[in-house]
């Protein structure tokens, strides 16, 4: 589709004020889903609004891949709109979701996302999209620092198996780069206990005003 589409935005009237988009980045493995399910449940107990946009939930829907959309759409839909892993395909997920986050953050919702996102422009493109002017602090870079010895002891998935046996191509931190945040605005040690660096977190979003 190449042709000219005939659209203009529409101002709303409602403020996102506490809304934000947190995005949580790191290694597979490196705990950054679980730490933003207790960030969310710590939101929920303040009676913040909050989601978590989550990276394998999305993949099921959102950026489903091509054996998922085949069946119900057919090939050529299919091989159009399915996601992979490859690069490409990894910024067309991230725009994705950070487009779904600005909505949720322009309701003055916290969306909370935790992707690998390990390319830093894709990263920075979701924050320029999500920062209007004079809100800087409506993107919250977080960076889930775990070290990748770690993250393959846990291998939740079994993924850092199957890519040391060959078994998957292009997988993050193996045989794909992961390119760390330079100036997140949280640093979170991986290592450290889920609850204290989802507190950690927490803090910070009550320094910028986003949480009383």
């Amino acid at each position: 589709m190449t042709e000219k589409t005939l659209v203009t935005w529409h101002q709303q009237t409602v403020k996102r004020e506490r809304g934000c988009v947190v995005w949580f980045t790191g290694l597979s493995g490196s705990g950054k889903s679980t730490v933003a399910n207790c960030v969310d449940a710590l939101l929920q107990d303040a009676k913040a609004n909050s989601f978590v946009l989550d990276g394998d939930n999305i993949r099921h829907g959102l950026s489903a891949s091509y054996e998922i959309l085949e069946p119900v759409h057919g090939e050529d839909f299919a091989k159009r709109f399915g996601l992979g892993f490859g690069a490409q395909d990894r910024q067309e997920n991230v725009r994705r979701i950070g487009c779904v986050a600005e909505i949720f953050c322009s309701s003055g919702t916290i969306a909370l996302t935790a992707f690998v996102s390990p390319y830093r422009a894709d990263r920075d493109r979701v924050r320029e999209l999500v920062t209007a002017p004079g809100e800087a602090k409506d993107f919250v870079e977080v960076f889930v620092d775990t070290p990748i010895e770690i993250c393959e002891e846990r291998d939740p998935k079994g993924l850092y198996k199957k890519a040391r046996a060959g078994e998957i191509k292009g997988f993050t931190g193996i045989d794909a780069p992961y390119e760390a945040p330079l100036n997140p605005e949280v640093h979170l040690d991986g290592a450290k206990p889920v609850e204290e660096i989802a507190q950690q977190t927490i803090d910070f979003l009550k320094s910028i005003g986003k949480l009383s």
